[in-house]
């Protein structure tokens, strides 16, 4: 599997604060990180491409970066987007964000409230969206910051606002979301602490305007990347398939569990760490899926895991029902939406409610497929959309036609070549 893209994003901004040289392999080097890497060289850090997934980052130190000469171009990467509006929040600098089509669409206003809280000044386009300048505040102000909604994104956007501001800032998130900031932000040395409550809160306290020190990081594989190959193991008949080096950390788990519940086959060997992060290869087996019901408190954990999930339940035995999933409306596209439409064209009986999907499986048979229909899937820039429904097409009569996939080179560059290699 390509490397791990939440964790490739943290790696170059991490390594761009740390004062001296370090070494990241494994780099995914999908359109969105490299659009992280071009803003972090615009706002002073040597960010060098050595090799396959082999890079050198010499960092600038934290409250040093950089005014950029230039707009910042994110593309598609919401999370470039909202992770270095964090950062420049608190050094004094301004930055100019812009996006593509798909990315000017997203709303970012649950970054600004908590930065704007820190003394950020943010000037956004109509309803929070890009193009968007933040001036950072020097110094920013420490905050103790309740997540409305469990983001990943919006505490990482905090936290490293909190690594440049005198004090302690603090995240409170009533449902665990994906920890790689945390993990990462105490391997360079942060003074971090994480305290977990009872109820399962979790509260994370960062001191600020302490130095980041060097490292080498070795990034594992991306357990998102990996989805569409599980579900494409589980769904077409007489498959087994070897899957290395998966990221396995349990806030990114869900997915693995879930299909698991529903009969999946899918075997762990050789557990080991690789980077601070729990890794396997994975074995998985073509199996009879039976539809269940998922648990909404699972979504942090497999949020972007939906889409490839939703094709498993189409060909699952019985009803798979999900909820809670309102977030799935603001990602690349309404992916409820969107994955209702393109399941329905393609032959699956899809109900969309406001918060999920209803999905009741063909018990293995194979999904009718886009020809007959005469038109494609529409996937709206969205990269996830594009190689889910590629994965519905394996387990299809007619095939199923998506009607662009460029957007996949955001997140998975080889994608195309990989499927087509294990299908021949």
């Amino acid at each position: 599997m390509p490397g791990d893209k939440s964790i490739s994003h943290r790696a170059i901004m991490l390594c761009a604060l740390a004062v001296g040289e370090s070494r990241i392999s494994g780099l995914l080097e999908g359109e969105d990180v490299l659009a992280t890497a071009a803003a972090m060289r615009a706002m002073g850090a040597t960010v060098e491409r050595l090799g396959d997934g082999e890079w050198r980052v010499c960092g600038v130190g934290v409250g040093s970066l950089l005014q950029p000469q230039a707009p910042l171009d994110m593309g598609n990467s919401g999370t470039s987007t909202r992770l270095l509006m964090g950062l420049v929040a608190s050094h004094p600098i301004e930055a100019t964000f812009t996006g593509d089509a798909s990315l000017s669409k997203r709303p970012m206003g649950r970054v600004v409230e908590p930065l704007s809280k820190m003394s950020a000044a943010i000037e956004s386009s109509d309803g929070g969206r890009l193009p968007l300048t933040v001036r950072g505040a020097s110094p920013a102000v420490p905050i103790t910051y309740r997540l409305p909604v469990a983001s990943a994104q919006v505490k990482s956007a905090v936290l490293l606002a909190g690594l440049n501001t005198p004090g302690i800032t603090t995240v409170i998130e009533p449902v665990p979301t994906r920890d790689h900031s945390e993990r990462m932000l105490a391997g360079f040395g942060a003074e971090l602490s994480v305290e977990v409550g009872t109820d399962g809160t979790r509260t994370i306290r960062l001191v600020g305007e302490t130095g980041l020190k060097p490292q080498e990081i070795d990034v594992p594989g991306d357990p998102s990347s990996a989805a569409f190959f599980i579900v494409a193991a589980l769904i077409v008949p007489g498959s087994e398939l070897v899957i290395e080096n998966v990221g396995l950390n349990p806030t990114r788990a869900g997915l693995i569990t879930v299909l698991r519940a529903m009969g999946g086959s899918i075997e762990e060997l050789n557990p080991r760490q690789v980077g601070g992060e729990p890794v396997a290869d994975l074995v998985v087996r073509h199996s009879a899926l039976k539809g269940v019901e998922v648990d909404p408190a699972l979504a942090p954990s497999m949020i972007d895991e939906f889409p490839a999930l939703f094709v498993a339940a189409a060909l699952a035995q019985g009803r798979t029902v999900t909820s809670g999933l309102d977030e799935l409306r603001v990602k690349e596209s309404d992916r409820l939406s969107v994955m209702a439409a393109a399941l329905t064209l393609a032959g699956a009986r899809v109900e969309e409610r406001e918060d999920g999907l209803v999905i009741e499986g063909t018990g293995g048979e194979p999904l009718e497929g886009t020809r007959s229909s005469g038109r494609p899937v529409a996937t709206h820039l969205d990269h996830r959309i594009a190689m889910s429904m590629a994965v519905a097409g394996l387990a299809s009569r007619q095939g199923v036609e998506v009607d662009d996939t460029r957007p996949i080179a955001t997140s998975f560059p080889a994608f195309e070549a990989m499927l087509d290699g294990l299908t021949r």
